[in-house]
């Protein structure tokens, strides 16, 4: 084991997986660290949104993400032809989420909307499970040279300035930076002293996958009764209960059919017998964030930085936005590319989204509520919710198309992820992404603009090419992680050396 590295990063979930690959890509030399000694088969998040496919897609993935889609599709029996394509077409899921378990219909959904244009085809993956996620990061790791060491337990570390020595047992490590992907009980958190304020949690949940008798009067899908909510899935043998009449009394409490079959009984109100349990969790509505993702040396992300209740999915999005964010700036700042002040753009881009998970879990809690006031605002939401504004508006925040950052300047794409135009040799603008590099876009062969943009040649790359259909913009600069730090209309150019000496250095 080297004892010495660029980076550490503790946890080998997603998040760190994710993260991992981004820094090997750019060449630096980061070691994972987890504590367990085998992926968590725990049933976990269900699918992943807009963002989080686009990235795994810019990286070369796609193939994967189809692939594990289709075979959960088919586990899922989910499988609903639409009369108005042919058998050869793809088929697709006409299932939009829910919020506080209120179903939106994918029908009532505007698709004309100008932000579900040029999402190319990462926007038709959506179904991927967690355990998937991590199992394609897994590998990819492995295909890089990531070295991942399970079984192994940080203890303690000191940021000492110039690095950190992190220890694991009697063994220590020095590295240049630590990243805590540990989880929502970070010990990298803890050890660090972050400020972690927000709310304590006032519901008890439980996900399971089980085997029972008696369930015949269970309705599947999200239920809402007098004395909370349910999920069944008859297929899956999916159970998901929320009761509301406070926290667990012992969170880490064994988990066990007795404890599932109470709870369910107790929101459901029929009498099943669990006879078996082969995954199972328990969750609250606990919602925190740290007040800054960066301590010196040590930097937070994914569940470690904030935890929210599971509502609506978006704990494996949130975090995998983190460690791309992440990924491209400290790679640059470990290889003398940039200043260690690029680091406070992490939080300063990755704060205001996180945030807003935070807001929109605490706010679906608020309509699972039992008492009749709550009960007459839910039915109001679920006659909103019905209306194509309501379900186009909602549909677009938890699919994430309008994520975007305030990166500044004018053009109105700036700040936002890339469009994924299709270009006239033959590739799309998110295939030039999978060696983790900014690329810049000359979609209207200007000789003027790679002139510009020569000094940096060795950080941006130029792919010269028109895009297949008529569009305004005739130049992007796109960061690694995919998101436009620079655009122009009609040739123009003013603004481009800026933009790229503020994201990647000095000329050379």
């Amino acid at each position: 084991m080297n004892e010495t590295c660029d980076v550490v990063v503790a946890g080998a979930g997603p998040v760190g997986l994710m993260l991992a690959c981004e820094l090997r890509l750019a060449g630096v030399d980061v070691l994972v660290i987890e504590r367990l000694e085998e992926i968590d088969p725990t049933m976990k998040a269900a699918g992943i949104n807009v963002p989080t496919a686009q990235a795994l897609y810019r990286r070369g993935l796609l193939p994967h993400l189809l692939a594990d889609q289709e075979r959960a599709r088919a586990k899922m029996g989910l499988f609903v032809r639409d009369s108005t394509r042919s058998a050869t077409e793809p088929v697709r899921l006409r299932f939009a989420g829910h919020f506080a378990g209120i179903m939106l219909d994918i029908g009532a959904v505007d698709f004309d909307r100008p932000e579900f244009a040029d999402l190319g085809p990462a926007g038709e993956v959506f179904f991927v499970p967690q355990q998937d996620i991590e199992a394609i990061l897994g590998r990819r790791a492995a295909e890089l040279g990531v070295t991942v060491l399970r079984g192994v337990e940080l203890t303690d570390f000191s940021d000492e300035g110039d690095g950190v020595a992190i220890r694991l047992g009697d063994t220590t490590i020095r590295a240049g930076w630590l990243v805590g992907c540990d989880g929502g009980r970070s010990i990298v958190r803890k050890l660090s002293g972050f400020e972690f304020p927000g709310l304590d949690p006032e519901v008890t949940g439980h996900q399971a996958l089980v085997e029972m008798t008696g369930a015949e009067a269970l309705v599947p899908g999200w239920t809402t009764t007098d004395t909370g909510m349910y999920v069944y899935n008859p297929t899956l043998g999916r159970i998901l209960t929320v009761e509301l009449d406070g926290p667990p009394a012992d969170r880490d409490a064994p988990i066990t059919a007795a404890g599932l079959q109470a709870s369910l009984r107790a929101v459901s109100g029929v009498p099943v017998q669990i006879t078996a349990v082969h995954s199972a969790t328990r969750f609250t509505d606990n919602t925190r964030q740290v007040t800054e993702y960066r301590r010196g040396r040590v930097l937070l992300a994914g569940d470690a930085a904030h935890v929210h209740s599971p509502f609506g999915g978006q704990g494996l999005n949130l975090g995998v936005g983190d460690a791309v964010n992440l990924g491209w700036k400290l790679a640059a700042v470990v290889q003398g590319r940039a200043q260690a002040e690029l680091l406070d753009t992490y939080t300063t881009e990755r704060h205001p989204i996180g945030a807003w998970v935070l807001d929109w879990t605490r706010a679906q809690v608020a309509l699972m509520r039992t008492d009749k006031r709550s009960r007459e605002l839910r039915a109001v939401m679920t006659e909103l919710l019905a209306t194509r504004e309501a379900a186009t508006m909602v549909f677009q925040k938890i699919s994430g198309v309008l994520h975007r950052y305030d990166l500044g300047g004018g053009h109105d794409r700036v700040g936002a992820a890339v469009p994924d135009f299709e270009l006239s040799d033959g590739t799309r603008v998110g295939e030039h992404f999978a060696e983790g590099g900014a690329v810049l876009f000359d979609l209207a062969d200007s000789a003027e603009l790679r002139t510009a943009a020569a000094p940096w040649a060795d950080r941006v790359r130029v792919v010269t090419a028109k895009t297949v259909r008529p569009v305004e913009v005739t130049a992007m600069l796109a960061r690694p992680d995919g998101f436009v730090a620079w655009a122009a209309d009609a040739g123009a150019r003013a603004g481009l050396e800026t933009a790229l000496a503020r994201w990647f250095g000095p000329a050379a």
